[in-house]
């Protein structure tokens, strides 16, 4: 395992060092110590690699994420996994705002609650959030799959394109053009496949699970929905 002090080498001459690691490579195990909340740690990320990040992160930590697998043993500060591409982010705590925003694959896990915007105009990125989410939650959201196993703020999934959302809990309100779908045998294996890969498959069954999707009415202008643009 490679070990990299933060504070004592920079987050510059870290993430230079990630980067070279283009393709293979028989350096696939690191760990980054004393983070301290420093921004876009392992963002860029372009390499099969495990990267344990061992305390809090601030902005924008394994942004841009491609094939890595990428754990933080904390919490994580605005913009987690935005613009994620391929491989998998842990977080074991909290996320702040936005956490995978723009996501275009890979799979995204908090253990903790996300904040606000968690999702938004997330395009295939796959999130399972252990605890609650805040409001505007997959704003604009146009594929790809939330998992969450507690309560959802206010206007869920406004603007909704094509995502699917999954919340075990409550959810405070819908956004725009969001409605409650029926939950079909397809669905039912989605959720059942991210608890286990999100490591949420003993706290929950897909069962207790709703669904949210688009009503499709904002597609296209539509003078009756004139309204809720």
């Amino acid at each position: 395992m490679q070990t990299f002090d933060l504070e004592a080498e920079g987050l510059r001459a870290l993430n230079s060092a990630l980067h070279a690691l283009k393709g293979q490579t028989n350096m696939t195990a690191w760990e980054v110590i004393n983070p301290k909340g420093a921004h876009a740690i392992a963002a860029g990320v372009d390499a099969p690699v495990e990267i344990t990040v061992r305390g809090s992160t601030g902005y924008y930590c394994a942004g841009m994420n491609k094939l890595a697998t990428i754990r933080i043993k904390g919490s994580a500060g605005p913009g987690v996994a935005e613009n994620m591409m391929s491989g998998t982010v842990i977080i074991d705590g909290d996320a702040s705002q936005y956490a995978g925003a723009t996501g275009r694959g890979g799979l995204l896990v908090i253990k903790g609650n996300a904040s606000s915007r968690c999702g938004i105009s997330m395009k295939g990125i796959d999130i399972v959030v252990h605890g609650n989410i805040g409001h505007m939650s997959c704003f604009m959201a146009q594929s790809g799959n939330l998992v969450v196993l507690g309560d959802a703020g206010e206007a869920l999934g406004d603007s909704l394109y094509e995502a699917r959302l999954f919340v075990r809990g409550k959810v405070k309100s819908l956004g725009t053009d969001c409605i409650e779908k029926e939950m079909r045998d397809e669905h039912f294996l989605i959720v059942e496949d991210l608890l286990r890969r999100g490591e949420a498959d003993a706290k929950a069954r897909p069962e207790e699970f709703r669904r949210y999707g688009s009503a499709r009415k904002l597609y296209n202008f539509n003078i009756d929905n004139a309204q809720s643009y």
